[in-house]
């Protein structure tokens, strides 16, 4: 049946009006004390069916396809394949995932800008024709191992930041798409559209009408060619904020209204990621060691030291990091800061703290700089927004376990999946009640590995 994995080994709690995530979270926090201490994540899959009712209401009729590498466990793909969106992948695993949901051809598209050949022959064989291109010898390479793609040129963006050099990286010039396209009618190779991509963390809405503007410019030109262009492609980019949301509508909905007008045919789609997942899901760590370091050490360069020198400073190792659950952290900045668990008086003493991974290796750090109280081996903090990026493909290093995923729901966000007519009773086999006041354990269906 769509939307639903036959062999997901995972189950749903449904929360009554007395109960929360906090807890969820406190419940959980004190069975794995008393089990093992393991980091774990707990997923409000309700907050994915917000989420859509939000991008529905302020950015119909775009069509969102959720990338599947932010984040590929069993509950989220299921919720997502359910309420109807598309799926952007990137890998032939994450083709195969999303085909098992019983997805149509039509509703993925391959993104990978550096395919492989076995990949291509591999979505060839699947029916899966959508695919990003942005540079004659992947052009060439499509040609001899997908005849039947229909290509969306991917076209580069003035986003470049301090923060986001690599947005060049993908992504090929207005006069190199006539190249391309000259390229293509020779090679028999179909162009249907556009695709474009401005990051999160660009500040200048401006960005969108240059790119709408250049994608304009491509689909006259494709016309030249008799090229039939049908779809653009806007990309990712989106927080998860509903004033950003907001604020990238605002810009782009005048333009497509005069450049892809309803009647154009074209169909504008979009590759919210982060969106819907980041803050569906949040991680809770364990501190496995802790030490006295220097201060001086701690401070990141150029910061001056300002602190008493008769105050200590501690490093904490908790049980997960950029080889687990934080492997974002490598190329990107955190987004969260930790939260302490434990309960701590309004005027306890706060001190300079960094913490690392379990790794023992230099580049995990997790924080390099944060204020904590004084914790303990045993203590447990919080990270909220773990949802994207960090639940994809496992790392093998170090012998690595992903955390188990305690997946929840409330019963009103039931209730609008009902309203929706999706909560068919297949569904309902993963769900199970979870009473306000009562202590619930692994062993009751409560928790699994993703």
């Amino acid at each position: 049946m769509k939307g639903f994995l036959e062999d997901a080994n995972y189950s749903v709690g449904l929360l009554d009006e007395g109960a929360t995530l906090a807890d969820v979270i406190d419940n959980c926090i004190y069975e794995h004390t008393h089990t093992g201490k393991k980091a774990f994540y707990v997923g409000d899959l309700g907050k994915l069916v917000r989420n859509n009712i939000q991008w529905q209401n302020v950015m119909a009729p775009i069509k969102p396809f959720y990338p599947v590498r932010c984040n590929s466990t069993p509950g989220v793909l299921e919720i997502l394949g359910t309420l109807g969106i598309g799926f952007a992948c990137s890998s032939k695993s994450e083709m195969a995932l999303v085909q098992d949901l019983g997805i149509s051809p039509e509703n993925i598209i391959y993104t990978n800008p550096c395919k492989q050949a076995s990949q291509l022959k591999y979505a060839a064989k699947a029916g899966i024709n959508i695919m990003t291109c942005d540079n004659d010898i992947e052009l060439k390479k499509i040609s001899r191992n997908h005849p039947n793609a229909k290509l969306l040129l991917h076209i580069a963006t003035e986003d470049i930041t301090a923060d986001e050099e690599m947005n060049m990286k993908f992504g090929t010039t207005l006069k190199n798409c006539r190249h391309l396209m000259e390229c293509a009618k020779e090679l028999g190779v179909q162009i249907t559209g556009v695709k474009f991509h401005v990051s999160g963390s660009c500040k200048d809405l401006q960005t969108y009408i240059h790119a709408i503007s250049d994608a304009r410019c491509v689909f006259d030109m494709a016309e030249e060619f008799g090229f039939k262009m049908n779809m653009l492609d806007i990309g990712g980019g989106f927080t998860g904020s509903e004033l950003q949301l907001e604020e990238v509508n605002h810009v782009i909905r005048p333009l497509l209204d005069v450049y892809f007008p309803k009647e154009s045919g074209v169909n504008v789609i979009a590759e919210p990621g982060c969106y819907y997942v980041s803050s569906a899901f949040t991680l809770a760590v364990n501190i496995i060691a802790k030490k006295t370091v220097e201060y001086d050490k701690l401070l990141p360069s150029g910061v001056e030291q300002t602190r008493n020198d008769d105050e200590p400073v501690f490093t904490y190792y908790i049980n997960d990091g950029v080889y687990g659950s934080f492997a974002s952290k490598l190329s990107e900045k955190l987004n969260t800061i930790p939260e302490v668990h434990k309960k701590y008086k309004d005027d306890e003493p706060l001190f300079a703290s960094s913490l690392w991974g379990p790794s023992c290796d230099e580049l995990d750090q997790i924080v390099e700089n944060c204020l904590l109280p004084e914790l303990s081996v045993g203590d447990w903090l919080i990270f909220d927004n773990m949802g994207s990026g960090t639940l994809g493909e496992q790392s093998t290093f170090n012998d690595y376990q992903r955390p188990l995923i305690y997946y929840m729901m409330s019963f009103s966000d039931w209730d609008e999946m009902q309203d929706a007519g999706i909560a068919s009773d297949t569904l309902m086999k993963n769900f199970f009640f979870v009473p306000s006041c009562i202590q619930l354990s692994p062993e009751d269906r409560f928790s699994t590995a993703a």
